[in-house]
């Protein structure tokens, strides 16, 4: 039974789209390992606190993500 764990930065995603990732993240393991794992496929999207997220020894907050989304560099 495969567990897809994703984590993001709260407020980053919508409900909407956390539902497209749970439907194309299991789509892509029925593809792997075949449909009858369909039933039996987990997706756990956690959201991360803004700010207790780090990359390269510094922090991001959900607005940085947003920026990034948007093509504004961050630092």
């Amino acid at each position: 039974m495969p567990l897809i764990n994703v984590k993001v930065i709260e407020g980053v995603f919508s409900d909407t789209q956390k539902g497209e990732i749970v439907r194309d993240l299991t789509d892509a393991m029925v593809r792997i390992e075949g449909e009858n794992l369909r039933p039996v496929t987990w997706v756990v999207i956690e959201d991360v606190k803004s700010g207790e997220w780090g990359v390269g020894g510094n922090t991001l907050t959900t607005a940085d993500v947003k920026a990034l989304a948007a093509g504004v560099a961050v630092g």
